[in-house]
């Protein structure tokens, strides 16, 4: 019996935010963004890391990156989201767009929080990524690509998920025989199968210092 990993993009309405009820009233919070980011000195956002694939773990480095500079950065993992804010969805057709669309909503929650948000999750379609772009305003996503060859990837197999895949075990595999679609115009490349993985991160740290979310380092 195959594994389907198919994810298939999916229409939402532009107010898929609003809630269902009127009688929710909004709550404007005195504690502010702003206010936390003054306090924090750093500026929050959202940085999406988009790849066809996954390749290897580079959270290690990224928190050592990070830790100097004493940041409020949260990662929210693929396994911590399916065990509450993904419960009951499937992983095929709408439950796939559906979970993109609340990690990003999840995402943004901890952003007007104050903090750094680092997701990095496997959305092959630019319809979903661009409707996460859509839940903030200008300037507070990042999108980075993380461009590597299928052939890189799969050297750098650490689950073993390539190798099923070829046995014929998974079907609609992303990046083999389900489509990945390019960002158009992310805010950065890191050619991710060409280069180190410390340059790499250096490179993320760079973009991050451009728009004012961590200082600039001599």
């Amino acid at each position: 019996m195959s594994l389907r990993m198919s994810i298939k993009p999916i229409q939402h309405s532009a107010h898929t935010s609003s809630p269902a009820s009127t009688n929710v009233v909004w709550h404007h919070a005195t504690v502010t963004r702003a206010r936390r980011e003054s306090q924090n000195g750093r500026r929050s956002s959202l940085v999406y890391g988009t790849v066809q694939v996954r390749q290897i773990d580079a959270r290690p480095r990224g928190r050592r990156a990070l830790a100097p500079a004493r940041l409020p950065v949260v990662r929210p993992g693929w396994r911590e989201c399916a065990s509450w804010t993904l419960r009951r969805l499937g992983v095929f057709g709408f439950g796939s767009s559906e979970s993109i669309r609340r990690i990003g909503e999840v995402g943004k929650l901890f952003m007007e929080a104050g903090v750094i948000v680092l997701a990095a999750f496997i959305s092959p379609y630019r319809a979903d990524r661009e409707r996460v772009r859509g839940m903030v305003v200008r300037g507070d996503f990042i999108e980075i690509y993380c461009d590597a060859p299928i052939e890189v990837c799969e050297a750098r197999d650490v689950k073993g998920m390539y190798k099923k895949v070829r046995a014929g075990q998974i079907a609609e595999f992303t990046g083999i025989s389900s489509p990945y679609e390019v960002p158009d115009q992310p805010d950065l490349t890191v050619e991710a199968g060409r280069l180190e993985l410390d340059v790499c991160v250096s490179q993320v740290m760079g973009e991050l210092e451009r728009p004012g979310v961590i200082e600039k380092h001599a």
